[in-house]
């Protein structure tokens, strides 16, 4: 005697099940990849912000340092031995041009005297990995 309840039912066949499973396959790949480029950019984007606020730092210390003639570099900003972020990780370098006159565009290298105008054009480059990841330009004058 057959049941009436399990008289129509049939099972699934293997075809449908290798389709399912494709399906929920694709759908899981695609959504490790998306997951996958999010953390690379989150990695990015923490880098730049890392080095845009090194850079920026660096620029208010050099700004609030005492104006000094003919100088080809400043000081780096000295953190606490806590901080998490530290230069070694994030080396600065900074580099000084000075203006001249209105004709004369910025430069290092001229015979002129340094002290003109006594207006600096500093940058700071701020890198990681041993390439720039931001870089800040600002101008220091001798007041």
């Amino acid at each position: 005697m057959k049941l009436a309840v399990f008289a129509e039912e049939r099972g699934e066949s293997l075809v449908e099940t290798l389709v399912a499973l494709a399906i929920v396959s694709i759908i899981l790949t695609a959504f490790l990849a998306a997951l996958s480029m999010g953390s690379f950019g989150v990695s990015v984007v923490y880098k730049r912000v890392t080095a845009e606020n090194l850079a920026r730092a660096q620029l208010e210390y050099i700004k609030n340092y005492t104006y000094t003639v003919g100088a080809t570099s400043y000081p780096i900003v000295a953190y606490p031995e806590n901080y998490p972020i530290t230069p070694e990780n994030y080396p600065i370098s900074i580099d000084i041009s000075y203006w001249y006159s209105p004709t004369e565009s910025f430069t290092t290298t001229s015979s002129v005297d340094r002290d003109c105008c006594g207006m600096q054009f500093i940058t700071v480059t701020v890198s990681h990995n041993g390439e720039p990841v931001f870089r800040a330009l600002d101008y220091k004058l001798n007041r």
